[in-house]
């Protein structure tokens, strides 16, 4: 995915410090096994994983390539006009989120909108390091186990 590979920084917006939460467990994987310089967006945190977290976009030190949702669907408009306001390329909405007047307006804004994909998923799938329980195995191969 084009988009994957020329990102260079990713917000995380609803990031949290709760480890049940999927934004906690996709940021654990984008800052241990990406590249990108991760962001993190909850005005009700200070800190997320020993990083700054910031109240919103237009506080982040610059501007995200990506801006990774994980709010309530009716907060996703609200986040539209924040990934607008600050310049960002794209606005991805994770697993189990999506919108089609939010992707709309998104689009004609100039932005990529995704919708309903984990970015965890999709940078692994990519990336060769996904395994059927969703974690990077360290084996890539396309033969088959003998059985004994």
């Amino acid at each position: 995915m084009r988009l994957l590979r020329s990102t260079r920084t990713v917000a995380v917006v609803g990031a949290s410090n709760k480890p049940s939460r999927a934004s906690y467990f996709v940021s654990t994987y984008l800052l241990a096994s990406t590249d990108y310089e991760v962001w993190f967006v909850n005005p009700r945190e200070r800190e997320v994983l020993g990083r700054p977290c910031y109240p919103s976009l237009a506080e982040l030190p610059g501007v995200p390539d990506v801006v990774d949702v994980f709010r309530r669907p009716s907060e996703l408009g609200a986040v539209l006009d924040e990934v607008i306001a600050v310049g960002a390329r794209a606005l991805w909405l994770q697993l189990g989120l999506s919108d089609d007047d939010v992707a709309r307006r998104g689009t004609a804004a100039g932005l990529t909108v995704v919708m309903n994909r984990c970015l965890k998923i999709e940078h692994a799938r990519f990336h060769g390091g996904l395994h059927y329980a969703g974690f990077d195995t360290g084996v890539i191969s396309s033969q088959r186990r003998a059985v004994r």
